[in-house]
């Protein structure tokens, strides 16, 4: 907390032959990582921590009518209240479709824009031309504002990562 910085919910790897690093583990672990959230109540004792959940958050934005239902079932506040002014997803989901309902979803303030130095997926889309891991320009056609694209790439960053923030400003930036 005193260093001021988010913390990301990332695995590393299955012990599990039978479950694919990549297309099962980290999937299901950003979305159980998500419930384990809507469960506890760990931003009352942490309200000021950030969890970065990769991976668009895993299941979430696809499953978010089931996860209002289960906070609300388990007599926990909206979502939005108990979990979303701590919780943010990244944009590494690999495909438009996905961004785009990501940012139909989630409320841009908890989107972050996330890059692959060496992607999960990393070869070409033989539908698109492009690289699967080419996640900036899902951004760049989301159907979103050129605020709300703004958001993504950069402020929210510079509001999640205020240390950041305050490096560029001192930069001018």
């Amino acid at each position: 907390m005193e260093l001021d910085v988010p913390a990301m919910i990332h695995v590393s790897g299955s012990c599990n032959p039978g479950l694919h690093a990549t297309g099962a583990f980290y999937i299901a672990a950003d979305t159980i990582a998500f419930m384990q959230l809507i469960q506890g109540d760990l931003f009352k004792d942490f309200p000021t921590l950030r969890l970065i959940i990769p991976h668009g958050g895993g299941a979430v934005p696809y499953h978010w009518g089931r996860y209002r239902g289960l906070a609300d079932m388990l007599k926990q506040p909206p979502l939005e209240e108990h979990l979303m002014d701590n919780v943010f997803f990244d944009t590494c989901v690999y495909h438009q479709p996905g961004v785009d309902l990501l940012t139909t979803v989630i409320e841009t303030p908890n989107i972050l824009f996330g890059s692959e130095m060496v992607g999960a997926v990393r070869g070409i889309d033989p539908r698109t031309g492009h690289y699967f891991d080419d996640t900036k320009r899902y951004i760049d056609n989301a159907p979103i504002t050129d605020a709300q694209r703004h958001a993504i790439f950069e402020g929210n960053a510079r509001r999640v990562f205020p240390r950041l923030d305050a490096k560029l400003k001192e930069r001018g930036l």
